[in-house]
């Protein structure tokens, strides 16, 4: 190998520096040989190695839920987490979503005419039961804690004998993130709806925690919400937070010793789209679930265009109820006076039939029952007519649970609370959904959070002793790292925590084809 001089070189450097290009601070010019890199790169992997042996196994702590972390040696040599196959799950699925009926966010993949077919050739011998495809066999079904599957009973004799309910059933879908915006409760209400009737999407908040696929409200200036379902509002001086653990108000409290507020003025609008299917947009009633005001408050409400009425709602109390025929979904109601009520709810509802009511609680683990004021829960629960309490908590547990055992102290903790709406609700029953698969990184993989099994048996476990029923998601998926394989699908969002609308859609035709399929075997057991 020829060497230049540095005479020849400096001379170089000042050709390049005359000549002004791109790079002409060029300092010096140096020629190495082959064995100069090989050995920088064998002495940059060294350092590697020694960094993956001495770094901390569990990475460093930053604080704020972040932590630094280095791969280990191990882990370039061990085996890749196995995928789980979920082509069966995910056929099953769509063989039993037969919606033919819905607008822009809920679309059949199947040929109308066919669906349609296909169902009327699946009329069953029994008239109180519903038509299913019997040849397909479900992987995971609702569970029970004895052979007598009773657990369900209250609901099944509603449904069957629901002509003769007073009133509409209603269907409380209580739940974390994982059904918020109305996600597993829509088609679940659109199938229940078109098998026995009813309308309307049921309850929602004004000042709801996350956009809904049905409904758009809009509120103005001033408003919040007063929770108890993650953490107890200390603003709030009472525990009347309502059947959603919520209220929400235009106004803050106020005491005695506060100087005289001035009047307030404050509206909030209810647009109901069509992407919830006909039944959701086919109500003729608004009901608005109120108490707590200091002094009257005026109400105006308007139905679409046309001004309905004008009246003081009224003080005090924390179950006071005002009903509005309408005609359009379009809705708004304009307060003013010199308090805020609380606003527990607002109910959309049409003919007699089923209501599903979705009460996605962000961040709740469902332990929040006992803290609602016995008297005003009962009150709601004995008017709503509720028939079945559904409780889908344990994916805001699980990155807070250490060991085995403080998974077993949460089924503990879930099992007082369902004593407590069992007093409160002893016509209902009560359906438990376990979490879904939720992936932890390991090294450069996604694998199943090392203690949500632990979790879901705790759960069950807390059904099986309170006599609920129970499903489980993270079976239904495929178990162990299936939530990987739903990523890849994209039918999982890239948390590898929660569905997508498509994801949750599927987890809900197969929850459906499940509680129907129940319910065909209580009609049949009852001939």
């Amino acid at each position: 190998m020829t060497v230049l001089s540095k005479p020849y070189c400096e001379k170089v450097i000042y050709f390049l520096r005359e000549q002004k290009p791109l790079f002409f601070n060029i300092k010096f010019c140096m020629l190495h040989k082959p064995i100069h890199t090989l050995l920088f790169l064998l002495a940059t992997l060294a350092l590697l190695a020694l960094m993956a042996f001495v770094f901390p196994k569990g990475g460093i702590d930053l604080g704020n839920k972040m932590s630094l972390a280095f791969p280990t040696l191990n882990s370039f040599f061990e085996d890749k987490p196995e995928k789980t196959d979920i082509s069966k799950i995910l056929a099953i699925a769509d063989a039993n979503d037969t919606i033919i009926k819905i607008d822009s966010v809920i679309k059949p993949k199947n040929d109308t005419a066919k669906v349609l077919a296909k169902i009327d050739s699946l009329k069953p011998a029994n008239l109180n039961e519903v038509a299913i495809d019997t040849t397909i066999k479900l992987l995971t079904t609702i569970q029970y804690k004895s052979a007598a599957k009773t657990a369900m009973n209250n609901f099944f004799n509603s449904l069957t004998n629901i002509a003769n309910e007073p009133k509409s059933i209603r269907i409380l879908h209580y739940g974390d993130s994982q059904i918020e915006g109305d996600r597993i409760s829509d088609y679940i209400r659109v199938k229940l709806q078109t098998q026995f009737g009813g309308g309307g999407p049921g309850l929602v908040s004004l000042v709801p925690i996350a956009p809904s696929v049905i409904n758009r409200i809009s509120t103005s200036k001033g408003w919040d919400r007063y929770g108890v379902f993650s953490a107890r509002d200390k603003r709030v001086p009472h525990n009347n937070f309502g059947v959603m653990a919520q209220l929400c108000r235009y106004a803050n409290y106020y005491s005695k010793s506060d100087s005289v507020s001035p009047e307030l003025a404050a509206s909030v609008k209810i647009v109901t789209t069509k992407n919830g299917g006909p039944q959701a947009a086919s109500y003729n009633k608004l009901k608005l679930f109120y108490g707590g005001a200091k002094s009257k408050v005026l109400c105006e409400f308007y139905d679409g265009a046309i001004f309905k009425e004008s009246d003081s709602l009224q003080t005090g109390g924390n179950f006071n109820i005002k009903e509005y025929p309408v005609t359009s979904l379009n809705h708004e109601f304009k307060f003013s006076g010199y308090d805020s009520p609380d606003f527990y709810c607002a109910s959309l509802e049409g003919g007699k039939g089923v209501m599903v009511d979705n009460m996605g609680l962000r961040g709740s683990s469902g332990t929040f029952f006992n803290q609602i004021n016995y008297g005003q829960l009962k009150q709601f629960y004995d008017y709503l007519n509720v028939k079945l309490i559904i409780l889908q908590f344990g994916g805001n547990t699980l990155p807070y649970l250490k060991d085995k055992e403080m998974a077993g102290k949460f089924g503990g903790y879930l099992k007082s609370q369902i004593y407590t709406l069992k007093k409160m609700a002893p016509q209902a029953s009560i359906l438990l959904i376990g979490p879904s698969d939720m992936s932890v990184k390991v090294g450069t993989e996604y694998v199943t959070h090392p203690l949500l099994e632990d979790l879901r048996n705790a759960i069950k476990q807390a059904a099986f002793d309170t006599d609920c029923a129970f499903f489980d998601m993270y079976d239904c998926m495929g178990g162990k790292n299936s939530m990987v394989s739903w990523v890849e699908k994209g039918i999982a969002a890239k948390d590898y925590i929660h569905f997508s609308p498509g994801g949750a859609r599927k987890i809900a035709a197969l929850l459906y084809s499940s509680l129907i399929s129940d319910y065909n075997a209580y009609v049949r057991s009852k001939k």
